[in-house]
């Protein structure tokens, strides 16, 4: 697939690295030459340095014969107008990065397709509904949302109180009559290799397990892995940019009591008349004392979502030693991610990586609604839509020829989420949830054709 990339920032350098792994043929544009001169050092891609707004660059990019056109720069008017005159050039699809999360909210309204924008991300409206999700499955690591829930992925790490340590996937679904969920991943402790679970794959203390549940899975799973769901009230939100504002405002509209500290005094005032319903605080979070005179330890969430990683990753591990249930860092760092489950915070996310999966589902063969990629795992997981021609349509799930790095965790029919096992035939119209290694992936999507 003929893809070009204009901004070789945060986003665009990593759409561009995880692209060029699948031998994608990639062009990356930005005015700037040192991060062209890293990012053509560091890949395999065309680099072309210039404004993406310059409809002779775009034309010199080949625009006209592209199939997919990204446009992820630091600024949204920028993202807007070239994918604009891209897809006046001839680019099959564009989709443009935006700060302002009114656009998508009003999406539909605004008609954005007819002046050529297919469709809109934004890396920090991801963000913060990823954080909003974790609160709401506050006992799990990692979670995801298929079709409104119809099926949820959960990440948990096994404590030495769970049931299933020590027994078979297949042992450990006898112990509940019938079960709504199913592991996919696992992840030993202390090793970066992942594991698609069978049948005779023992579930070990200290793993890193990722399930997929229909309605009522995460239920059985806090009994099965011993834990305990505990209400989230309180939450003390570092960090009062667009993604702790845009959090803190979801969030005042639910269930929570807010608290946001912010070292900015201007941008403190300014959050205390956006979000009336939240207690601003204008102070350093850095600073422990602070914490302590806003009793962090009464919290029962934090989240830290500060622009410098260092800082979220240290005052989270400082609300986790003063007794807060639930940990949230934003990092920049990839390699951080694999530290996460060693290091004590609960879940670490990344907006570059929310991005990339919110992309990557257009760069998929066969007809992907939804994918996301598994944080600190070398797996995916794809929505599938089955088509009357796919090779997967009315053939039971034992009967297909379905490589072992790859599972089918769950089945999407008239909006209600099953968990699908052998005997489940498939049938067209259905949305199929595939968890695979990436040596899989080509082979899984043929049979969604």
């Amino acid at each position: 697939m003929k893809i070009i990339i204009a901004g070789a920032g945060e986003v665009g350098f990593h759409l561009a690295k995880l692209l060029s792994y699948e031998s994608q043929e990639i062009t990356l544009i930005d005015p700037k030459k040192d991060s062209l001169i890293y990012a053509e050092t560091h890949l395999d891609i065309k680099v072309l340095k210039g404004d993406a707004t310059s409809i002779g660059l775009l034309t010199e990019a080949n625009v006209d014969s592209t199939e997919l056109f990204i446009a992820v720069t630091s600024s949204q008017s920028t993202n807007i107008t070239a994918c604009v005159l891209a897809k006046q050039l001839g680019a099959k699809k564009t989709i443009a990065r935006i700060s302002n999360t009114e656009f998508i909210d009003y999406k539909g309204k605004v008609g954005f397709k007819q002046f050529g924008i297919d469709e809109l991300i934004s890396p920090e409206s991801l963000a913060a509904k990823e954080i909003e999700l974790l609160l709401n499955q506050s006992v799990f690591n990692d979670t995801y949302e298929f079709e409104n829930g119809a099926l949820t992925m959960l990440g948990l790490n096994l404590k030495k109180t769970a049931r299933i340590n020590g027994k078979s996937v297949k042992e450990a679904a006898q112990i509940i009559p019938e079960i709504h969920f199913v592991p996919i991943a696992i992840q030993r402790y202390g090793s970066h290799l992942t594991i698609i679970p069978r049948g005779d794959t023992i579930l070990n203390e200290g793993d890193h397990v990722v399930f997929i549940t229909s309605k009522g899975g995460d239920e059985e799973l806090c009994k099965l892995a011993g834990l305990f769901k505990a209400e989230i009230k309180n939450v003390m939100i570092l960090g009062g940019g667009r993604i702790g504002r845009k959090t803190a405002k979801s969030l005042t509209e639910g269930k929570f009591n807010i608290k946001i500290v912010e070292q900015d005094k201007e941008r403190a005032f300014e959050l205390a008349d956006r979000l009336p319903n939240a207690l601003v605080i204008n102070g350093d979070g850095r600073n422990v004392e602070i914490l302590e005179e806003e009793n962090i330890g009464d919290m029962d969430a934090f989240i830290a979502v500060t622009g410098n990683s260092e800082t979220n990753i240290i005052s989270s591990l400082v609300a986790k030693n003063r007794g807060v249930k639930k940990t949230i860092a934003l990092v920049e760092n990839m390699d951080y991610f694999e530290l996460s489950h060693s290091i004590g915070i609960d879940t670490l996310i990344n907006k570059k990586l929310l991005a990339a999966n919110s992309i990557f589902r257009y760069i998929r063969r066969g007809d992907v609604v939804a994918m996301t990629k598994l944080n600190s795992m070398n797996a995916e997981l794809l929505e599938f839509v089955v088509n009357s021609k796919s090779k997967i349509c009315n053939k039971l799930i034992k009967d297909l020829d379905f490589p072992l790095t790859a599972i089918i965790g769950g089945v999407i029919r008239e909006d209600e989420g099953m968990v699908a096992l052998g005997d489940f035939r498939v049938k067209a119209g259905d949305k199929v949830v595939v968890c695979c290694l990436p040596q899989s992936i080509n082979k899984i999507e043929s049979f969604f054709f």
